[in-house]
């Protein structure tokens, strides 16, 4: 039994290399998506910080009311780049979507390929993408001002952590969509992954809202996601943050797997 394990293991692997390829392939050559990805957040931070930045950021805790626009372009570029990251998984899914809708997979299933290796290729393709879209918005709002004091090792551990959010993300976007039945459906659906950054304590502090969207705000899973990004690239106390979001970061890669395999299968023996 063990001699036989490896080599299927490297066969998983080399293929899901192989389907790694053919998105990054695919996302060169219809780059409208990745676009999207990259001006949607892009739009919101100049919009945030430009018309309402000088009246939010006045009143964020301990901050002169005449910086306020500085100090508001500081706190919101965490959530901005978590709403890029959760953009992502529209790609994801509108992709695995149209392999499923166009045939493409059903060819996959006649051939000698993993299909763990196949959802992979998407997941794997759609993380470097998200990582390019953060690099891109980051610089975007280095033009405008944003000054980062993290150092080396904080910029290390912020970019793990957005690293596995994307991966797990865009687990949830394939499962997504092999679940929908139309293109249009799968564009929808990841729409609410793009919603919670917004929720949380990506745009104001959870400490200003309602008693029930705060309690709503405070535990779901982007708060401290956000927290720890703003925590490592702007010095703000990180408490918790960093484990809680590594936590959930795995789950939610294990929720949109186990996910994803089972619908997959299952649609696979029809």
């Amino acid at each position: 039994m063990t001699t036989l394990a490896l080599p299927e293991r490297s066969h998983v692997i080399a293929d899901a290399i192989t389907m790694l390829n053919r998105n990054l392939l695919h996302m060169i050559r219809y780059p409208g998506l990745s676009v999207f990805t990259i001006l949607g957040p892009v739009v919101i931070l100049l919009l945030f910080v430009f018309v309402f930045g000088g009246t939010l950021g006045a009143g964020l805790p301990g901050v002169d009311p005449v910086g306020g626009r500085e100090a508001y372009l500081a706190y919101v570029v965490p959530g901005i780049l978590a709403i890029t990251i959760a953009g992502t998984a529209g790609s994801s899914a509108i992709t695995v979507s149209m392999d499923m809708t166009e045939g493409i997979t059903a060819r996959f299933r006649t051939m000698a390929i993993s299909r763990a290796a196949v959802l992979a290729g998407h997941v794997l393709g759609s993380t470097i993408q998200a990582m390019i879209a953060v690099v891109l918005v980051l610089g975007v709002a280095l033009l405008v001002g944003f000054r980062p004091t993290g150092g080396p090792l904080e910029w290390l551990a912020a970019s793990g952590v957005m690293v596995l959010v994307a991966y797990a993300v865009n687990w949830l976007g394939v499962a997504m969509g092999i679940q929908a039945k139309t293109v249009e459906t799968a564009s929808n659906l990841p729409l609410l992954l793009t919603v919670l950054p917004m929720l949380g304590s990506g745009f104001v502090p959870t400490g200003s809202m309602p008693a029930g969207l705060r309690w709503f705000a405070e535990y779901q899973p982007f708060t401290p996601i956000i927290e720890s990004i703003r925590g490592l690239l702007l010095g703000t106390p990180l408490g918790w943050s960093p484990l809680i979001a590594v936590a959930w970061g795995i789950a939610l890669s294990l929720i949109g797997y186990v996910w994803a395999i089972a619908i997959y299968e299952k649609k696979s023996v029809r």
